[in-house]
């Protein structure tokens, strides 16, 4: 009998070890592997508007991380010391996709461009939507940073993933480009996690040989620091080769690292939950501006459901902004507050003029 049973019980286990086997193997096969540069389609969905700077036009930038729509208000995150996994249901998706569809498009807040993170498409965590398609209303360009046909973890796991970088202006594209960057994981972590990346779109400036490169980005998060270096550094190499190519360049998104002085206008009183990096000065090369707001906060911890009035555990954050070359002219840097109501980033508007060449 006791054989029996000893016998039954192997064989459970040595089915249990080959799905898990045949699992991992399935993971590895469809692993989202891109290439170090891959072109991007360009989607056409608007009367194409010309840039012409050196008229004195002003160019308005919204960079928002959208936390593809699901970690409003009523969000928290289990990576940020919170319990939730799915943190939204189907019905407030759809609604905080709707909020933040019209805050970006409201005549009150006009913009030309704009840059998207954590925007998904067909994600079990946002019911299949193509936010892409939604918010993508001009001109737009689109590049995943995190695929994966199933994330195994945690309990209950996450599940179908496609999420990625969104570019969208009133403006021409000529071309654009998706750049890998580094990844901190090793396999066979790295199967299910993200690839970050910048998302690069050229614009074309009427009346000059040089382009607008706008460098939609998203650094690493979760890591224990050396990635957010690592992309930091290809990042400055690339900006910089644009600028000595003759381009401007905007670069800006989420960063998640503080901007200087963050830490003294929002001190860090959860270290033992989620940390973001600290980014310096000498991110940029000489001659260029680092763009950024501390008066209103551009992220919030989700370690629990958002409630200002509790001070002790409400957790803010300074990391979202812009690199601009030194061709490109400051006018105006603005976080807008808006309350966190449809994810836990508010987004962040940018005004500058092109330098006459």
């Amino acid at each position: 009998m006791a054989k029996k049973l000893l016998k039954t019980l192997l064989i459970i286990l040595g089915v249990i070890l080959l799905i898990a086997a045949a699992f991992i193997l399935w993971l590895s096969i469809t692993e989202f592997k891109p290439g170090d540069v891959t072109d991007i389609k360009i989607e056409n969905n608007s009367q194409v508007s010309d840039i012409s700077p050196f008229a004195g036009q002003e160019i308005t930038v919204v960079s928002w991380n959208i936390g593809y729509a699901g970690l409003g208000k009523g969000s928290d995150f289990f990576m940020d010391g919170g319990t939730n996994v799915a943190s939204a249901d189907q019905d407030t998706v759809s609604a905080s996709l709707l909020g933040i569809y019209k805050t970006l498009y409201s005549d009150e807040s006009p913009a030309s461009i704009f840059m998207l993170q954590e925007v998904d498409k067909d994600s079990s965590r946002t019911y299949g939507k193509d936010e892409s398609d939604v918010l993508g209303i001009h001109n737009s360009t689109y590049a995943l940073n995190y695929s994966c046909k199933f994330v195994p973890y945690p309990v209950p796991p996450i599940g179908r993933v496609n999420s990625g970088l969104l570019t969208t202006t009133i403006y021409d594209i000529d071309s654009a480009e998706r750049i890998s960057l580094p990844c901190p994981f090793d396999w066979p972590v790295s199967m299910a996690n993200l690839k970050r990346c910048l998302l690069v779109s050229y614009l074309p400036i009427s009346g000059s040989t040089s382009k607008l490169v706008i460098v939609n980005l998203h650094l690493e998060a979760y890591d224990d620091g050396e990635g957010k270096i690592a992309q930091t550094k290809q990042l400055r190499e690339f900006i910089q080769s644009e600028y000595e190519k003759g381009n401007y360049v905007i670069a800006g998104g989420d960063f998640n690292q503080i901007f200087p002085g963050g830490l003294d206008k929002y001190p860090n009183t959860h270290k033992d939950l989620w940390e973001p990096g600290i980014i310096s000065e000498d991110i940029m090369p000489e001659g260029w501006t680092l763009a950024y707001d501390l008066e209103t906060p551009s992220c919030r911890l989700l370690n629990q459901p958002y409630d200002p009035s509790d001070a002790e555990n409400t957790q803010y954050y300074s990391i979202d902004g812009f690199i601009l070359s030194p061709n490109v002219e400051l006018i105006s840097v603005k976080t807008l507050d808006e309350g966190f109501v449809y994810s836990d980033h508010n987004p962040v508007k940018l005004q500058v003029k092109l330098l006459d060449e």
